[in-house]
């Protein structure tokens, strides 16, 4: 298993595995839960979403292609290990696919007076699918005091080959600045 750092990049040489995304919560006198939200952006060569469809997320559950399937949303962070999964099954991908960006955002983040100051213990980890073999884990350990997303890592195609990169940056608005960005 390798421990990433930030702006590490290893290759992808399986088609299937998982993606896990897991933090806890600091206490907080927000007195509400913490709705933390992976999500995945399908992105084409112009690094924009291939369609609406390739926006995979608590609500859109599977890409068109069945390449990228998020597992469920979890509502608090509760438990150890992954709070939130996605597979991918890069033999299924879109052939105009060269991008995948995983995104965690607080849910409400403004309305309840949440951002990533207030969590602990996150990351990103690469593991086989069928067998639970971690690949690689990069912890995020920088202190997001203000930022409400934050890009975790991306899968990107380069002269045929999928890459990981862990990526750790920040964001002050939620889910619809990356929706923004990539649409």
């Amino acid at each position: 298993m390798i421990n990433l750092e930030k702006g590490q990049r290893i290759n992808v040489d399986f088609q299937n595995f998982s993606v896990g995304l897991g933090w806890d919560t600091n206490q907080s006198d927000t007195g509400q839960d913490f709705d933390l939200d992976a999500s995945a952006f399908i992105l084409g060569e112009n690094k924009k979403i291939l369609s609406d469809e390739y926006f995979v997320f608590y609500n859109n559950l599977k890409s068109p292609d069945e390449a990228v399937e998020h597992t469920g949303d979890n509502l608090t962070g509760e438990g150890e290990g992954d709070d939130e999964s996605i597979r991918i099954d890069l033999s299924k991908i879109n052939s105009r696919a060269t991008e995948i960006c995983f995104v965690v955002t607080i849910h409400k983040a403004d309305e309840r007076r949440q951002n990533f100051g207030q969590v602990r213990n996150s990351f990103i980890r690469i593991y086989k699918t069928n067998t639970g073999e971690e690949i690689a884990k990069y912890e995020l350990e920088e202190d997001f005091s203000v930022e409400t997303a934050v890009e975790f890592g991306r899968l990107y195609k380069r002269n045929g080959t999928w890459k990981f990169e862990a990526v750790g940056i920040g964001y002050k608005q939620g889910l619809e600045s990356f929706l923004n960005k990539y649409s």
